[in-house]
This record gives C-alpha cells, sequence and structure tokens, in this order.
C-alpha cells in the first residue's frame, strides 16, 4: 500500500471515530455544547437535581419545589441562539402536540443561560411560537449560575466580531422524575418514535 495511501486511509477512520463520538455524547454520561472544545465535560449522574429558583415569562416564582410531583423535562438555551435552541423548542412542542392531554403530567422548563438579553418581556414574545406549557426561566447571573451547577450544565459566552457574542451551552434535554431525580436524556440522535416513547413513559402511559 502506498505512503499516500496510509495517510487517506487513517484521516478516513479518525473522521469515523469523531462521528461514532458524536452519537455517543449525551447517551453515556457526557454532555456537550454547541461545538466548543471548552463546553466537553464528565457528568456526575448523581449531582444533576440540585436546588434552583428562577421567574417563568409569565411572572411566576419555579424553583425545585414548585416542580416536584411532577416528572419534568429541562434544557438550556438562549433566543439570540441560531438553531438547536428553536429546533428542540419546536420538537418539543410537536411530541406534546401529539401526546395531548397526556402532556399536562409533566412539566416542561427551558432554562436560558443569557439572562443578560433574554428579560422577562423578550421570553414571553419569544415563547408565543411554541406549546403553552412550556416556560421560558430567567434569573440574575448567580441565579442561571445556581440553575446551571444544578443540572451540572456548562454554559459561557464567546465572543462574536463586532464585539458582540453567542453562548456555547450543555445541549440535550434532561427528564428529572416526580422527586427531582435524574432520569435520562432526549438525545436529538434519536429517533422521534424513541423520543415519544420516553415520554409516554415519564407521563406514566407506559411504552
Amino acid at each position: 500500500m502506498s505512503r499516500l495511501r496510509v495517510v487517506r486511509v487513517v484521516a478516513w477512520a479518525a473522521v469515523a471515530v469523531v462521528l461514532v463520538a458524536g452519537l455517543l455524547i449525551g447517551v453515556g454520561g457526557w454532555l456537550v455544547g454547541q461545538g466548543s472544545e471548552g463546553s466537553r465535560q464528565a457528568v456526575d449522574l448523581a449531582a444533576i437535581g440540585g436546588p434552583f429558583r428562577l421567574v417563568s415569562h409569565t411572572g411566576e416564582v419555579v424553583d425545585n419545589d414548585r416542580l416536584a410531583g411532577k416528572p419534568y423535562l429541562a434544557f438550556f438555551g438562549f433566543t439570540h441562539c441560531p438553531d438547536i435552541c428553536l429546533t428542540t423548542l419546536f420538537e418539543l412542542t410537536d411530541l406534546m402536540k401529539e401526546l395531548g392531554p397526556a402532556a399536562d403530567r409533566f412539566n416542561v422548563v427551558f432554562i436560558t443561560v443569557d439572562p443578560e438579553r433574554d428579560t422577562q418581556d423578550l421570553l414571553a414574545r419569544y415563547m408565543t411560537s411554541f406549546d403553552e406549557r412550556i416556560l421560558a426561566l430567567r434569573g440574575t447571573r448567580p441565579e442561571t449560575d445556581s440553575a446551571i451547577k444544578a443540572f451540572a450544565a456548562f454554559a459561557r459566552k464567546v465572543p462574536t466580531e463586532g464585539g458582540g457574542y453567542t453562548m456555547d451551552h450543555t445541549a440535550g434535554v434532561y427528564i428529572m422524575d416526580a422527586e427531582g431525580r435524574f432520569a435520562g436524556m432526549l438525545d436529538t440522535h434519536e429517533s422521534r418514535d424513541v423520543r415519544l416513547q420516553k415520554l409516554r413513559r415519564i407521563a406514566g402511559l407506559g411504552a
């Protein structure tokens, strides 16, 4: 085998490893942000589910005690997110619509990691495009950081050209049980049917 061909084989093998690793991220104890090298972190699953206190886009105080008694979904994002946050909200809206009244058996919260730009008024307007049962939550920067820590998540500002910034953050939807304990993830790599089955289970409808 020529030296050039060997180099090509090695390069394609490296690409394959990266792709497989990407499919496993989020389901094997690793949660990632939106592509930054610094966003990758090992997660202690037992640490997920600590106390937090935020305010919803409707003005209601929401904390871990308020959510107790029902299973719930939680994910992190921000309104200026160019893709994954918007896509996740639309997908959850579609799944909840299919479940119909059964979706009332669990709560869904969208926690902004960018409270400096995501005011309550902006979140209230933003959420009109999605299922009305989804609550957008925000807090002060310390309250936001506490919520991120409560889920063993990750978020940081990433400067962009022109003096602006975007947010690198944990992707994926946390599934929490009625006692506030971590019960798994909704993974974007899963089929729609698999995610729907997970929602049916947390709603007490079986597989």
